[in-house]
């Protein structure tokens, strides 16, 4: 991996004190779309009136991915409970589970993706309770460890209890094998959809750093299928961000050229309201 702590361009660790910074909007713009319509993933849509706030930059296509490294296949997995959706008014239970980015470290407004997301999730069929339990520096391996005693008190007494998932950075830089991270994963999808839990998977974004982001593609290529042979909904974030303008100046202007400022988590948090997300919720 390049080295960054050395030269002009010196910065801290990740994990380091940070001040406040960043510009952009505070919540996603409702002007980026996804589409479906080679060559790239996601393009710009139509010039918004005056009245409507500007747009970010639309995400630049991506080139085609490379293979992930060979794993060894894991069977489709069927939950032994089936999740279910009350009808009427749905006390809903939404815990947030991940590292620093789930926390929303470096977001001068103090929301991250989680808080946007959830403030674009009020509707007036769920009495939505949600919790962000985030930590710093956590790979997949900590999160095994504490889902379970952490989520559970915050779902108690709601009907109907949801988890959305996102980690896998920490275990690229810690040197954890791509098997054991794609374990782990598989281990908290399988307890909780086997416990009658929604579960969404919202995918890991990219840095500043080649080296750094092929390993970080790789995982995400392994995480999506883990999901997908779970039929668990995984959002891509790594190839709409990997050339995005917005988000790489967003990352090049923090302190620790790591974690976003507050244009980045809007970016993060639109990829998420707008692949699957109202599906998952079962709203409109």
């Amino acid at each position: 991996m390049r080295d960054r702590n050395t030269g002009p361009h010196a910065t801290r660790s990740p994990e380091a004190p940070r001040e406040p910074y960043g510009v952009g909007p505070a919540y996603p713009s409702s002007h980026t779309q996804f589409t479906d319509d080679a060559p790239g993933r996601y393009a710009a849509a139509p010039a918004p009136d005056d009245a409507a706030p500007p747009d970010p930059a639309a995400p630049a296509p991506a080139p085609p991915s490379p293979a992930a490294p060979p794993v060894a296949d894991d069977p489709y997995y069927t939950p032994s409970a089936e999740f279910t959706v009350a009808e009427g008014l749905r006390d809903v239970g939404m815990v947030f589970v991940g590292a620093s980015m789930t926390a929303g470290y470096g977001d001068p407004k103090g929301l991250g993706w989680v808080g946007r997301v959830v403030a674009r999730t009020q509707h007036p069929d769920l009495d939505l309770t949600a919790y962000n339990l985030g930590v710093r520096g956590n790979t997949s391996g900590d999160v095994v460890t504490r889902w379970g005693a952490e989520c559970h008190p915050r779902w108690k007494g709601r009907s109907e209890r949801r988890l959305v998932l996102s980690v896998g950075t920490n275990d690229v830089l810690s040197g954890m094998t791509m098997a054991r991270s794609r374990l782990n994963l598989a281990n908290v999808l399988d307890e909780a959809t086997n416990a009658g839990i929604g579960v969404f998977v919202v995918g890991l974004t990219p840095t500043l750093d080649d080296d750094l982001n092929r390993r970080i593609e790789a995982l995400a290529e392994a995480q999506a299928d883990v999901c997908a042979r779970r039929g668990i909904t995984y959002v891509d974030c790594f190839r709409p961000l990997a050339t995005h303008d917005q988000w790489m100046a967003d990352l090049a202007a923090s302190p620790d050229r790591a974690h976003p400022g507050q244009a980045g988590y809007g970016l993060i948090a639109w990829l998420v309201l707008h692949n699957g997300w109202n599906d998952w919720l079962s709203i409109s």
